[in-house]
């Protein structure tokens, strides 16, 4: 499979993928929420099924000791006053009295001798305390409805009990968890279970869910079980507000991705083909020199013409290559350009060739092996080479960068800051590097509004260049007065439309044997 098509495949692919990633983390998260919210709903039921299990807890001890009153007293004598109490006040199936392990009387049966192993129907628990309660499966008069039993016992042997119906319970616990369709169960201190089952017959792809809840004041223990059908209902809801917003996002990730594959796949095999293709090509800038009154050098310009005439400016393309990972093979084949173009040249030895240099060309390790392989191709034209690097280009790995710099100085090529005074830190690379050349942004030349004004920041950087025996260069001349003034201030080259404008290898060569030894108007007869 071509190249090419494999990275358009690989595109779809990651398209594809950034578009199923938010509706991928919505399933997820919105299955987190849906269960959440479902442990909430259990919760609130657990909770309020506990309240009201404490509730009547309280009411059963308050019972119990309310029945002290009639501590000593015989069943025929309280008997009516039992049932009277058990009738009046809610929850309750019987309530009594105790000597020893005896039912001494009942609101249920009077004094009719029993046991209390036998009302409840299962052995005493051991306990250890003087109160306790316990849920059970029946009394002895109802044996087929769970009931909570409550006793204390008094050191002499007397005692008072309270028997609530499970069946309050059990309406309650319809009450809560019928509409969710929960399965309840609650014991009293390990007891029987109370258990209401809703049987859920809807289908589902999701499990039940088990929540467990405990009375922070009485040994009372809830336990919910959610259908999986609710898990999924809640899923739903979740899905229907968030899912929504979620197919937003990932229609915008499908398009930022899509953009950014397009600039990416597209810019990086443009550049590759272009090269192939020869779409490049270079322009070059005539320097002047004031003192010598003619041309004395060129910087070398690349330019991209596509097949359809379109020009795309340099800017973009020299931006997106250093992204691209492409502006060394494109500097390689600047390189080349240039000295096919320099081949056709009939200059005076010493005349300056300018090329720009990327940052990401000055780090490689090839970098001075590269220069070195240029200047031998042409170097039968005896021309001085000069590297223009920027500010920005000497921020990373300024030693090592030094190093270079100064090994290539040592045969021969000139080094010059560009754009100078627009980047970082830029007085501490005029001590940091061995430099020949600063190249005054066009920014402050601009700034120059009449002759014999002052433009301060201008001064001084002319001012500084001279102090530490740089030459210097003002690029972007436009004007006679701009001209006018970096001549009077000791600037000796300059660049720019007022004097040339970039042009072609073929019009460069005419343009120097018309032109180039042509002093500007006024330098002639000075």
């Amino acid at each position: 499979m071509p190249p090419l098509k494999q990275k358009r495949d690989l595109g779809w692919l990651l398209i594809v993928l950034a578009g199923l990633l938010p509706l991928v983390l919505g399933i997820i998260s919105t299955a987190i929420e849906a269960k959440n919210s479902v442990q909430h709903q259990q919760a609130l039921a657990a909770n309020t099924l506990i309240s009201q299990a404490e509730k009547m807890s309280d009411s059963a001890w308050n019972m119990i000791t309310s029945l002290r009153q009639y501590h000593y007293q015989p069943c025929d004598k309280i008997e009516k006053q039992l049932q009277l109490a058990g009738t009046l006040n809610a929850y309750f199936r019987s309530i009594g009295t105790l000597r020893g392990d005896n039912v001494n009387c009942s609101s249920a049966y009077g004094n009719n001798p029993g046991t209390l192993q036998q009302m409840i129907r299962r052995a005493v628990p051991v306990t250890g305390k003087a109160w306790w309660s316990l849920s059970i499966a029946g009394t002895a008069g109802v044996p087929d409805r769970s009931a909570i039993v409550f006793v204390r016992q008094l050191p002499d042997g007397e005692g008072f009990w309270a028997i609530i119906d499970g069946q309050y319970l059990l309406d309650f616990m319809s009450a809560v968890g019928s509409s969710q369709g929960y399965q309840m169960r609650m014991q009293f201190s390990g007891g029987s279970v109370i258990s209401l089952n809703h049987p859920d017959n809807r289908t589902s792809l999701f499990h039940s869910m088990t929540y467990h809840a405990s009375s922070s004041r009485y040994p009372i223990d809830v336990t919910l079980v959610a259908p999986g059908s609710e898990l999924g209902n809640a899923w739903q809801r979740v899905m229907f507000i968030f899912m929504p917003m979620a197919a937003i996002f990932s229609l915008l990730l499908m398009l930022l991705t899509a953009n950014w594959l397009r600039r990416r796949i597209s810019w990086r095999d443009e550049i590759r083909r272009a090269i192939q293709a020869k779409q490049f090509h270079m322009n070059y800038q005539p320097i002047y020199n004031s003192e010598k009154q003619r041309c004395v050098g060129v910087e070398a310009l690349m330019r991209w013409r596509r097949p359809n005439g379109e020009l795309v400016r340099p800017d973009m393309f020299i931006n997106a290559a250093e992204s691209e990972k492409m502006i060394i093979p494109l500097t390689h084949h600047v390189l080349h350009l240039i000295a096919e173009d320099v081949q056709q040249w009939a200059v005076e030895p010493g005349f300056h060739l300018a090329i720009n240099v990327a940052a990401e060309h000055l780090q490689h390790p090839d970098f001075v092996k590269d220069v070195l392989t240029f200047a031998r191709r042409i170097a039968d034209k005896k021309l001085t080479i000069t590297l223009e690097l920027t500010e920005h280009s000497l921020i990373k790995d300024g030693p090592g960068v030094a190093a270079k710099l100064a090994s290539l100085r040592e045969r021969g090529i000139k080094v010059a800051i560009d754009d100078f005074g627009t980047g970082h830190c830029s007085l501490s690379y005029l001590q940091t590097f061995e430099l020949d050349y600063l190249k005054i942004d066009r920014g402050f030349i601009n700034a120059i509004e009449q002759l014999n004004g002052e433009t301060p920041v201008l001064d001084a950087i002319i001012a500084l260049s001279h102090k530490i025996q740089l030459q210097v260069l003002g690029e972007g001349v436009e004007s006679a007065l701009q001209y006018l003034y970096l001549r009077q201030h000791g600037v000796m080259f300059i660049q720019g439309f007022f004097y040339a404008r970039p042009m072609d290898n073929d019009r460069l060569r005419n343009w120097l044997k018309i032109e180039g030894k042509t002093p500007l108007e006024g330098d002639a007869v000075d």
